[in-house]
């Protein structure tokens, strides 16, 4: 059975007080969509959307698979050293296809496969933490950076290279070592070169936050025993599910128009993505970096759009963020994903009969108390006129995880053309990069130390 979308709470008829997506509102919305996914199709056949092509590239899915085989003997630990998408993708993967508790399990429930820890801040205590508790002689570290230059990871891989030469010597430490970076110039491809570090290429117009299908995800998740055949193949039955500019047969197509609508027509500028099952958790965390950084931009005529992705989790925010979605201001769209398959999943003992707070749940499980409160709280969305929708997956297996990662990732394609702005760039952080670069001293960031130099300092006047 394949991954499925309902969007039923979205609609008007079956919401109260006028809430909701009106008929006209959604035949609007299909017109436009049809001109959304013809943009999306240009782009791709222009050679700008390489993402597109990940899930059938088998060529690059047999790279993956004897890069992980080179690597994977006398492999403990795998380091991963990255930001954003080079971070999240890989732990969303790993939390949703790997065992809970994935590293702290023992050799023997690991199946010897690797434990795999991600470094994504420069924090110096976590590092100094993760390096004193790691067996570097028996750990793969991984350095990915689309651009070969980003900070963060620079800064990473000096240390942590240091820190192996300690422990292994020089020579031994570049057998430690992988890069995955774009296939340019850059100073990461360049050191790999000439110190013959293997390298695996991010193919051409995939950006780091599309790049979970790419090296970036499946390397990682190959050495830690995922089955990374399942995954693009997953995706590419979502690519040919969405193939149609049918608004009605296009799951990411009805993704993305529906919060487009609901963010133009409703106010409704926040949407949550909130799973129902701790193995998605950090699909949800993947999923705002993709939204934000997607569709947060200003438009050609100067005004600002881009809705505010938000990550929740059932039922741990029902006791949290929910009070806010019930009763707060309706500026929000929640898509809830559900997993079916665990109703008979951990039965509650019948005990206290006598108790009316405790004997009723006797006979049930926890699987089938998690499903209905995530049926209990999109109708009580529902209800009190809370747009909503639910995302279904079958089973969290590779082919289902992909499905989804590759849904979400064209739905943030099409919503860029929806919002009429390019999906698949970052001005906006361009600039606290270039002063961070000129604070650091970095060659060649004059004009942004002398802007930087420029601001104003801070005031004592407004300092508590």
């Amino acid at each position: 059975m394949p991954l499925r979308l309902d969007f039923t709470n979205m609609m008007a008829g079956p919401l109260p007080g006028g809430a909701g997506l009106t008929a006209a509102q959604w035949a609007e919305g299909a017109a436009r969509f049809a001109t959304a996914h013809a943009g999306v199709m240009a782009r791709h056949a222009a050679g700008t959307l390489g993402f597109i092509d990940l899930p059938t590239d088998a060529a690059l899915r047999d790279r993956v698979l004897a890069t992980a085989a080179t690597h994977g003997a006398g492999i403990s630990d795998v380091l991963l050293l990255g930001i954003g998408g080079s971070a999240l993708g890989p732990i969303a993967l790993r939390s949703a296809l790997r065992p809970p508790h994935w590293n702290e399990l023992d050799d023997a429930r690991r199946g010897g496969h690797p434990r795999l820890h991600v470094l994504d801040n420069v924090d110096p205590v976590t590092i100094e933490a993760t390096l004193a508790r790691l067996p570097l002689a028996h750990t793969l570290v991984l350095v990915i950076s689309k651009s070969g230059g980003t900070v963060e990871t620079m800064a990473q891989y000096l240390i942590v290279r240091a820190a192996l030469e300690a422990a292994v010597g020089e020579a031994h430490a570049r057998q430690r070592l992988g890069v995955i970076t774009e296939p340019g110039g850059g100073a990461l491809r360049a050191v790999a070169r000439a110190e013959g570090i293997p390298t695996l290429d991010i193919p051409p117009h995939v950006g780091g936050r599309v790049s979970v299908l790419s090296p970036v995800g499946l390397l990682p998740a190959a050495l830690i025993g995922i089955d990374v055949g399942g995954v693009p193949d997953g995706a590419a039955a979502m690519a040919a599910r969405c193939a149609t500019p049918t608004l009605a047969d296009n799951p990411a197509g009805v993704f993305a128009t529906m919060q487009w609508l609901a963010d133009r027509e409703h106010g409704a500028h926040v949407h949550v993505l909130m799973p129902y099952a701790d193995a998605l958790r950090d699909i949800a965390a993947w999923f705002v970096q993709l939204w934000a950084e997607s569709l947060g931009k200003i438009r050609p005529d100067g005004s600002h759009v881009g809705p505010t992705p938000l990550p929740a989790l059932g039922a741990t925010d029902q006791h949290a963020q929910v009070q806010l979605f019930m009763e707060g201001p309706a500026d929000k769209t929640v898509t809830f994903l559900a997993v079916d398959g665990k109703e008979a999943l951990g039965p509650i003992p019948a005990r206290h009969a006598d108790r009316p707070e405790l004997g009723y749940l006797g006979g049930h499980t926890l699987g089938r108390l998690l499903d209905i409160e995530r049926q209990a709280t999109a109708g009580a969305l529902a209800a009190r006129g809370r747009l909503n929708a639910t995302i279904t997956l079958p089973a969290v297996t590779p082919g289902t995880v992909g499905a989804l990662l590759y849904l979400l990732e064209l739905a943030t394609a099409y919503a860029g053309e929806l919002y009429e702005v390019n999906a698949f760039d970052q001005p906006g952080v361009e600039l606290g990069k270039q002063f961070a670069y000129a604070m650091l001293g970095r060659a060649g960031s004059e004009a942004a130390r002398a802007e930087w130099d420029a601001l104003p300092r801070p005031d004592p006047r407004w300092q508590v």
